[in-house]
């Protein structure tokens, strides 16, 4: 009998961290998803605002939606266009992956493995953003910190940098 009660005691401190662990998994799966309801609540904001304003808001949508480094060559993009007179950005609304966006096209909003938001355009057109988030302000604020404009991994920051200068 008292190996019977050792035993039962064994396996109650064996479960113990287990159950720890597994607590720590489910913080860290709900962390994980309220990141990404923040993160596509930040992109459908930002489109449904570019659609409601037609693609003629100033400053454009995603400069106002992006973060400082993202803002920061953006800037380049307009010095180099108010230096030079002619654009050195990227030639079509990247937002819509058109020249001629339809902004009441349907979309579908997702997160890749990566953390990326993956919008999903009614033309066939895939978009993905980088954000960066802040889950300790109240705010629950998001900024977009890239967009990957190719299969390849470009990007748009990275584009304006190297081609703005």
């Amino acid at each position: 009998m008292p190996t019977y009660k050792s035993l039962i005691f064994l396996l109650t401190i064996g479960l113990m961290p287990v159950g720890s662990a597994t607590a720590d998994v489910t913080k860290s799966d709900q962390k994980q998803a309220v990141m990404a309801a923040m993160k596509i609540a930040t992109i459908t904001k930002m489109y449904q605002q570019d659609a409601d304003d037609q693609g003629l808001s100033n400053p454009a949508v995603l400069q106002q939606y992006a973060n400082a480094d993202l803002q920061a060559a953006m800037k380049l993009e307009q010095d180099y266009f108010d230096k030079n007179q002619t654009s050195c950005n990227i030639d079509y609304d990247v937002l819509w992956d058109s020249q001629d966006p339809d902004y009441m096209q349907d979309k579908k909003f997702s997160m890749t493995e990566q953390g990326l938001v993956q919008v999903s355009l009614a033309q066939g057109s895939d978009i993905y953003y980088e954000l960066s988030c802040d889950a300790n302000d109240k705010r629950a604020d998001c900024q977009v910190a890239d967009v990957i404009l190719d299969d390849d991994g470009k990007t748009l920051r990275k584009h304006l940098l190297e081609t703005c200068r």
